[in-house]
């Protein structure tokens, strides 16, 4: 086929005019049975590469995608189209995955979407090997590599299948962020007759801004005005973590910004319809971890900002690619607060370097839990149990060790364990600590992107290998053409950011199935000002102390934004650990201030560990189970309950007593704290 013709085929499935010469490149080659590795820029149309060719040819084209959200974007697009496309992951029942898979065996399906983690699926390991294969396309191809952003242990499985397919079978492996060592990496593990096209990675048509400050305050001050009064369209506003997401919403809100916070802790059905109200321009815009916008096909966010700085200029690039892609004016703003501790180390520096140094736990660790397996074959929560690591530690590990041959997983009456293999190699983790160490040399290069006085643009460039971008002339950033920015805090910016900070108040999510609680509110953060402080001296301190008045108020604060005064039949609070009367003498001041009863109705039938004693949710919760009951003789039956403690961490001690006042008939239970903790996980 001609470009020529291909071009009038394009025009009639695709409705586009032409393709760019890169494009046409990569599918001339895939047509002719060819290996190709394309590094092209955000929104380049890097899957119009696969999805061509899988028009034309016979049989399945199936996609490895980590990005739920991008399959079922493009299975919708492709649909529209008349092209049959489906995809296969974890947010979809068993019998839809089961269904999609028997339609691609029988020839129903011609753009197949899974998910690399499927492959572990013994349905999916049988069937692909009788279904009719047109070409394998691994996309976001920089998670096979260690050196890659975003490694992820499972796409070493798309690589052994590739290394099985015939070599005239085209395989595709597409990124838009590559530096020149993963580039080599993937060219390395996918082999065989492989081309490599990298593209341009100039976006003339962003204005990169870097605004320096000395504290979160200044932080939030300066990112209130600038959407206000700069920043015209929608946009993404990235934070650290889950809890600065949070923090940072409540206080745009309160600044008369529409926005909606959006990270991995909230479930699945809300993060799918925040993902829908982007796309139709519901908030002025959406303030999250980077567990958005990998995979969101939206053209015309005209914005992103960072109020932290990511791990490496590479994630820098892919995240503010999310905007612009229509080629219109887009501006990207990175917050950097400069200010040092006691260690000398700036504030900034130290969560994303805290990300670096616990990515991988210690070797010790490694040997642990190598130690568990030789006795018996044990299954992911069974190793959560016995390590009180959480689960992203648990697999970090499994992954390493199943990639050294060291364990492999089984399955025992049905269920997925890990067995230690007997003829093991030994452990190697000098893998580890220079890849810890690559990391931080990419953070120390972040930092570097905040100082340097070269075009920013061309800096990025030029990190990732783009020869062809560095050598242009750059403008569009505060060091060529553009106004550096400061930020000037008045006295009432002061006053107000710290009226915001202790009077906030956050929704404690505790609804359930299963119980009759509802979602509650904290009145602020352990980590905000000096409430952590204040609260450590009275749970800790030398000498009983109780909680301060101002605390109190804050309290009945985030209690009126929730609810109205006469909303509850009685208070009941948390019996201690090893805070005595604390929580008690808290409860009953509430109580009259609120007008609401307290009663001194719930105790313990046996003895609990504080929850900080353990890592992961599943002790947490184990640590509680059955652990409170109601002093024999009272009665909550159809009543409303006001369920108190000063601290919520996991949530788990609440969630146990709402599971017993719902058995013991409980028309409703809320909870109240004073302070809400950083749950486990940052995305």
């Amino acid at each position: 086929m001609t470009r020529v013709q291909a071009e009038i085929l394009l025009k009639q499935v695709f409705g586009l005019n032409r393709f760019y010469d890169e494009q046409w490149t990569v599918i001339e080659r895939l047509l002719k049975g060819e290996r190709v590795l394309l590094i092209e820029r955000t929104g380049f149309g890097k899957s119009l590469c696969y999805q061509f060719p899988a028009v034309l040819q016979e049989g399945v084209t199936v996609v490895f995608s980590p990005l739920i959200a991008l399959m079922r974007d493009q299975v919708r697009s492709l649909t529209a189209k008349g092209i049959p496309a489906r995809c296969i992951h974890s947010g979809q029942t068993s019998e839809e995955n089961a269904e999609t898979l028997a339609d691609a065996l029988s020839g129903e399906v011609k753009i197949l979407y899974i998910a690399p983690e499927r492959q572990n699926s013994e349905e999916w390991q049988e069937k692909v090997r009788k279904m009719k294969l047109s070409m394998v396309v691994v996309d976001e191809a920089h998670t096979i590599s260690v050196w890659g952003h975003d490694f992820r242990p499972a796409f070493r499985r798309i690589i052994r299948l590739v290394n099985l397919l015939p070599k005239h079978l085209p395989v595709l492996a597409v990124t838009a962020t590559a530096t020149l060592r993963v580039q080599q990496d993937i060219e390395k593990q996918i082999g065989g007759k492989l081309i490599t096209v990298r593209g341009n990675l100039m976006r003339e048509n962003f204005h990169l801004y870097v605004v320096e400050t000395e504290s979160e305050e200044e932080k939030m001050v300066a990112l209130a005005r600038w959407l206000k009064q700069r920043l015209p369209g929608c946009g993404l506003v990235y934070t650290g973590t889950r809890m600065l997401a949070e923090l940072y919403a409540e206080w745009l809100a309160s600044n008369g910004i529409d926005c909606v916070e959006y990270h991995a802790g909230l479930s699945a059905d809300r993060r799918k319809e925040i993902e829908q109200g982007l796309m139709e321009n519901r908030w002025k815009c959406i303030v999250s971890t980077n567990a958005l916008g990998m995979g969101i096909d939206k053209p015309d966010i005209r914005f992103v900002i960072h109020t932290q700085i990511p791990v490496s200029p590479v994630h820098y690039y892919q995240e503010i690619g999310r905007a612009g892609r229509d080629g219109k004016m887009t501006v990207a703003i990175l917050f950097y607060n400069s200010a040092k501790g006691a260690d000398g180390v700036s504030e900034d520096y130290r969560l994303p370097k805290s990300f670096i140094e616990s990515g991988r736990p210690p070797a010790k660790v490694y040997q642990k839990i190598i130690g568990l397996l030789k006795e018996e074959p044990l299954g992911e929560r069974e190793l959560m149990k016995k390590t009180d690591l959480g689960q992203t530690s648990i697999r970090v590990v499994k992954a390493d060790l199943v990639e050294q041959g060291i364990v492999k997983e089984v399955k025992y009456e049905g269920t997925k364990k890990y067995e230690y293999q007997h003829d093991a190699p030994p452990l190697e983790t000098a893998g580890f600590e220079e890849l810890r160490k690559a990391k931080l040399r990419d953070l120390d290069k972040m930092i570097e992107y905040v100082y340097t006085d070269q075009p920013r643009m061309k800096f990025l460039c030029e990190y990732l290998g783009d020869s062809c971008s560095a050598a242009e002339a750059f403008k569009g950033c505060d060091n060529t053409d553009l106004l550096k920015h400061r930020v000037r805090m008045t006295d009432s910016d002061w006053v107000r950011v710290r009226e915001f900070q202790m009077n906030c108040g956050f929704t404690l999510v505790m609804e359930s199935a299963k119980t009759n609680m509802v979602n509650g509110v904290a009145a602020t953060y352990y980590g905000v000002s000096s409430v952590g402080l204040a609260l450590h001296r009275c749970k800790y301190g030398d000498g009983q102390k109780k909680i301060p008045g101002w605390l109190l108020k804050i309290t009945i604060k985030a209690y009126y934004k929730l609810w109205e005064k006469d909303a509850f039949d009685l208070i009941l609070y948390v019996p201690p650990t090893i805070s005595g009367d604390l929580v008690k003498d808290f409860a009953h001041r509430l109580g009259k201030a609120l007008e609401i009863p307290v009663f001194d109705w719930l105790q313990k039938t046996r003895t609990t560990e504080p929850q900080k004693s353990f890592q992961n949710h599943i002790l947490k919760k184990d640590n509680v189970a059955d652990a409170f009951a109601l002093e024999e003789g009272k009665s909550v039956d159809g009543k409303k309950i006001l369920l108190v403690d000063d601290i919520c961490g996991s949530g788990a001690t609440l969630k146990e007593i709402g599971k017993m006042l719902t058995g013991q008939g409980a028309a409703m239970i809320a909870p109240l704290v004073i302070a809400k903790t950083v749950r486990n996980g940052f995305l």
